[in-house]
């Protein structure tokens, strides 16, 4: 098989990560298949989520590696793990404990865009609150 082909028709998990040593994450939940969140994933972050069944994330804005929960308890405790066809990206279908947005929402689309007579703007959807994040995370 050559290498795109069994990239993308083989069963060896071989993820494309860019040239930061990341690859997309998509959480969705399980039951819903509503997307809870995007993150990104470094080698760790894989190698961890698929080890512990919990969803292990790297933040590009820390430089650090993170585990979904660990600080507010608000876990992803994994279903499924999906590739796409050229393992660019991943999908997780995860059982969310409580809110997955560090707003203190269920998801972190909580914003709809809106266009009207070429302008675009945003407007609340699905966006309340499930935990106060000061309380949380502190300020």
């Amino acid at each position: 098989m050559s290498d795109s082909n069994e990239i993308e028709e083989g069963l060896k998990l071989q993820p494309k990560f860019d040239a930061s040593g990341l690859v997309t994450c998509v959480a969705a939940d399980a039951a819903t298949s509503e997307v809870l969140m995007v993150a990104h994933m470094n080698e760790e972050a894989l190698r961890r989520t698929i080890a512990s069944g919990e969803a292990w994330y790297f933040s590009r804005s820390r430089g650090a590696l993170w585990r979904k929960g660990e600080t507010s308890g608000h876990v992803q405790r994994v279903v499924e793990m999906r590739v796409d066809c050229d393992q660019d990206a991943i999908l997780l279908r995860v059982e969310q404990t409580n809110a997955a947005c560090h707003t203190g929402r269920r998801s972190c689309f909580y914003r709809k865009v809106e266009t009207t007579e070429g302008r675009s703007r945003l407007s609340f959807v699905n966006a309340e609150r499930q935990f106060d994040p000061k309380a949380v995370y502190g300020e």
